[in-house]
């Protein structure tokens, strides 16, 4: 319990920083589900409007990434490696069958 204004200000600024974090890292998550998503379907039928689906969910996933870190809900250093996973499962998609 808060026993002055500014403890029960601090109160409040803490449970809204948690709820926009927390929304954050739920986008998040669920952009990135719908990535790894999109790229299996790409894997099992490989076709143009699959692959096009697979560069706007990563174009998506990495905006909202790189929102979170700029409002420090995510280290960059977490940010980056999240980049790199979905980077590298893009590349495994994306290689030429030759």
């Amino acid at each position: 319990m808060a026993n002055n204004r500014s403890a029960a200000k601090r109160i409040q600024i803490a449970e809204r920083n948690r709820l926009r974090n927390k929304s954050y890292k739920s986008a998040v998550k669920t952009l990135m589900k719908k990535y790894y998503s999109a790229v299996g379907a790409y894997t099992a039928d490989p076709t143009p409007e699959q692959m096009e689906q697979v560069k706007t969910s990563m174009s998506a996933a990495f905006s909202k990434i790189d929102k979170a870190v700029k409002k420090g809900v995510l280290h960059r250093n977490t940010g980056a490696r999240r980049k790199a996973g979905l980077a590298k499962a893009y590349k495994k998609v994306d290689a030429p069958t030759a």
